[in-house]
């Protein structure tokens, strides 16, 4: 009877290993509903991913979440003063004042952590890999490095840069998880939301990455006035109005009513009391204006030189 008996545990025993393990849907339900009580960084989290990893090591869905912990975990945020009134495009959190009335600008600053942000970067670059189409999954790239590098977007540059080029020479079929299949029209409005966000920064480092992307875009993409517009606000904040103008005049050639163009070129001429050339953008509003009120105001201008003669 014993040996039976111990025949019998024995033989449990053995079946112990040969149940089946814990499905990959079924991790991702887990991680899910504990995301959800804790946050992607919250107690059991790492538990979790370091069991899923182990049992599938594959899995997109992991490597994922395991982005997700790295790069919350990596973050944190203090609040700081600063002799600026926007900081990476921000307005203040507190304005306030020094006791002498002088004006004071608190932001709110975010750290990282390098070796975790390292993690973060090498988990989203795993998972890129194994769907190089998944557009979302690039972008999430993109953003924590954006939000890494802050002034100095260096990394995200090459990033980008490299997200066109594959995208127009290997012209994938993009998803994206709230897009779903992404167009072509659709893809330039993300590279264009881009470089706004560079340029939003107005840092000398990403206004020349703002640059740098628009000029990459248009080797691909030649005479999009997205990116022409771009060159000339450029050169617009750099002060060359000679040089904005040559592109703003680009895009207008094809595209009379471009409303960037239009008005910036009103703002050059109007600053310089150049009014020969300011009538002949007027002219261009009075025709083509977004608005209603855009065109009447510029005829109504355009009327008053008229009569100064």
């Amino acid at each position: 009877m014993k040996k039976r008996i111990l025949l019998v545990v024995l033989g449990l025993m053995c079946l112990v290993p040969l149940r089946a393990q814990d499905s990959k849907e079924e991790f991702l339900r887990r991680y899910n509903n504990l995301v959800e009580r804790v946050g992607a960084d919250g107690l059991g989290i790492e538990t979790l991913l370091n069991k899923w990893e182990a049992a599938w090591p594959e899995d997109p869905n992991q490597m994922l979440a395991r982005f997700s912990f790295c790069f919350a975990r990596s973050r944190q945020t203090r609040v700081v003063p600063m002799d600026r009134d926007r900081y990476l495009g921000n307005p203040p959190l507190v304005p306030m004042k020094d006791s002498l009335g002088n004006k004071v600008n608190y932001f709110e600053v975010t750290d990282y952590d390098d070796a975790l942000f390292a993690d973060a970067n090498a988990a989203i670059g795993k998972a890129i890999a194994t769907a190089q189409h998944r557009l979302d999954w690039r972008m999430y790239k993109i953003n924590a490095l954006l939000a890494y590098e802050k002034e100095s977007p260096d990394m995200t540059l090459q990033e980008l840069k490299s997200l066109a080029t594959f995208h127009y020479t290997r012209k994938p079929d993009w998803e994206h998880e709230q897009l779903g299949k992404v167009t072509p029209e659709q893809f330039e409005a993300i590279m264009q939301d881009y470089c706004a966000a560079l340029f939003r920064i107005n840092s000398p480092v990403s206004l020349e990455a703002f640059k740098a992307l628009s000029e990459h875009l248009l080797t691909y993409s030649k005479d999009n006035p997205l990116y022409l517009d771009n060159l000339g606000s450029y050169y617009l904040v750099n002060k060359n109005n000679k040089m904005a103008r040559k592109y703003y005049d680009q895009v207008l050639k094809k595209h009379p009513g471009d409303m960037t163009a239009l008005k910036n070129c009103l703002l050059m001429a109007r600053s310089a009391k150049d009014i020969k050339t300011e009538k002949k953008y007027l002219a261009l509003m009075a025709v083509h204006g977004e608005t209603e009120t855009d065109r009447a105001s510029a005829q109504a201008r355009l009327d008053a030189y008229q009569r100064k003669k």
